[in-house]
């Protein structure tokens, strides 16, 4: 009964929250095509069944998609993410401590799943101006009208914050990855189901997700000897699907990076244009 009240309480903050980061008002997304069928709500999940007692990882993860549609789920998901321009700071800190920090504006153009996704950031740090563009499944910078072939870290941070980030989680089914539950953990109070994604390329990242709130708090990976840990914060709903609003990302316990989203919005128009790489 307990995670049943909880998640009327989402529903009832849903439509209470400002559906924008940094008090910036979001216009709201194209009309959908008349020949588009709408969103189904998936079926209710027996949310106190999985509390209590798991049964599956895969039972857990569409438990979590069903709370991050706010009640519509994946198909909820899809008509609404179909484009994405997000806008924000970031801050990055070099293994030699050097601090890289600006302002940066990501826009995608959703597809059947992230491998063949569209995903353009262009950043604007004080003494570095450029673009990275993840389509035809690889990674392409450009600087003004120039391609160019990024460094190893600069392609490995972008690609990580890709295939292990939300969306892995969110689209295992579509990425044809892999779920195992590996039990749950207590950190400061909060008990979470962990769940390991590996997906296609054998990236193994595992996800905490509250047990109350079915929301995932926190991942980690290692990758070439180096653990990593990335936490969520400021969870809102923006346009009727979850998001939060800050992250930061830690390596064997130093923090390397630090985002946070100013603004982001769903469904407008995108150029195609804008993720050409030649």
């Amino acid at each position: 009964m307990r995670i049943r009240v909880l998640f009327l309480i989402f529903v009832v903050a849903a439509f209470t929250s400002v559906a924008a980061f940094g008090q910036e008002a979001q216009p709201s997304p194209s009309p959908t095509p008349a020949a588009d069928e709408p969103a189904k709500p998936s079926p209710t999940p027996d949310l106190k069944a999985i509390s209590n007692k798991p049964v599956t990882a895969d039972q857990i993860a569409e438990t979590t998609i069903f709370i991050y549609g706010l009640g519509g789920g994946r198909p909820r998901l899809d008509q609404i993410r179909k484009t994405t321009i997000e806008k924000g700071h970031t801050k990055h800190i070099g293994a030699d401590g050097k601090v890289q920090e600006g302002d940066y504006e990501t826009s995608i153009i959703r597809a059947s799943d992230l491998y063949a996704e569209k995903i353009r950031m262009d950043r604007n740090f004080a003494d570095a101006r450029y673009s990275l563009i993840w389509a035809d499944g690889k990674t392409t910078g450009v600087y003004g009208t120039t391609f160019f072939t990024p460094d190893d870290a600069v392609v490995k941070g972008f690609e990580d914050g890709i295939f292990r980030g939300l969306e892995a989680f969110l689209r295992y089914k579509e990425n044809g990855s892999t779920l195992e539950l590996a039990g749950r953990e207590k950190d400061l109070g909060v008990e979470y189901f962990m769940v390991d994604v590996t997906d296609k390329s054998g990236r193994k990242t595992r996800f905490y997700i509250s047990v109350k709130s079915f929301q995932i708090k926190m991942l980690t990976y290692e990758q070439n000897g180096v653990k990593y840990k990335r936490k969520f914060y400021d969870y809102n709903y923006v346009q009727g699907t979850l998001v939060p609003s800050h992250s930061i990302l830690w390596a064997d316990g130093k923090v390397v990076e630090d985002t946070q989203i100013k603004s982001i919005s769903f469904g407008q128009q995108v150029n195609s244009e804008l993720f050409a790489t030649n």
